[in-house]
């Protein structure tokens, strides 16, 4: 494969899978549970799938052949965040609804055990995150990242997927295990997303105490 393939090629799945995520939400927009388009909704978790499959190979192809671009750094987690942001924030909206009575007025339920106060803590993440990045570079500092992001990013991509499968295909208003390993998911999820966090704050805490040490000693 010659140089100028190389050098596209990662840049090329980044791109795929803006397009890929597209088509995720609008195959499963039309989706509604229990049983409304099933087929279409198990079409996106395939198409959802193949989006993660991307974003594990651009990478890898771009530090292989040694072509990391401008480009790739700022379009993949813009791409990843897209994506997963998207998925969680569509899973909390009425087409995965479903009602119980109870003895005061009808609750309504997720049947994927995510709800919004979730997507606000992993939303708040990534923006704490984004944005002590971008502050630890501007101070001309390299700040990759860190195991504790793949980590999360890893886990995140797992779990939709396979929340989407329990609730399209096991019905968790009508299966108490389905619905209990939603919620141990989505939890799990939730803790470790935040937990990833924590090293990106502990280095700017760091940088920034460096920094207070080295104007103490230059006076």
């Amino acid at each position: 494969m010659n140089r100028a393939v190389r050098r596209q090629l990662p840049n090329a799945l980044t791109v795929l899978r803006i397009f890929l995520a597209a088509a995720f939400f609008g195959t499963l927009n039309f989706y509604r549970y229990p049983d409304v388009h099933v087929a279409l909704a198990n079409f996106a978790i395939v198409l959802f799938l193949a989006a993660v499959t991307t974003d594990a190979l651009d990478g890898y192809l771009a530090r292989k052949w040694h072509v990391e671009s401008l480009f790739g750094r700022l379009m993949d987690p813009f791409c990843d965040k897209v994506l997963i942001l998207g998925a969680f924030i569509y899973m909390t909206g009425p087409r995965f609804a479903f009602e119980r009575e109870t003895d005061v007025e009808p609750v309504i339920y997720m049947a994927t055990a995510v709800y919004p106060w979730m997507v606000m803590l992993i939303l708040a993440r990534e923006l704490l995150v984004t944005g002590i990045r971008g502050l630890i570079v501007s101070e001309g500092v390299s700040f990759g990242s860190l195991w504790s992001g793949k980590a999360k990013m890893i886990l995140q991509s797992l779990t939709i997927p396979i929340i989407l499968i329990l609730t399209v295909n096991f019905h968790p208003s009508e299966n108490l295990w389905a619905m209990r390993l939603c919620e141990v998911l989505v939890y799990l999820t939730v803790l470790v997303t935040v937990w990833s966090g924590m090293p990106y704050i502990f280095g700017l805490q760091r940088m920034l105490a460096e920094q207070k040490q080295e104007k103490a000693r230059e006076s």
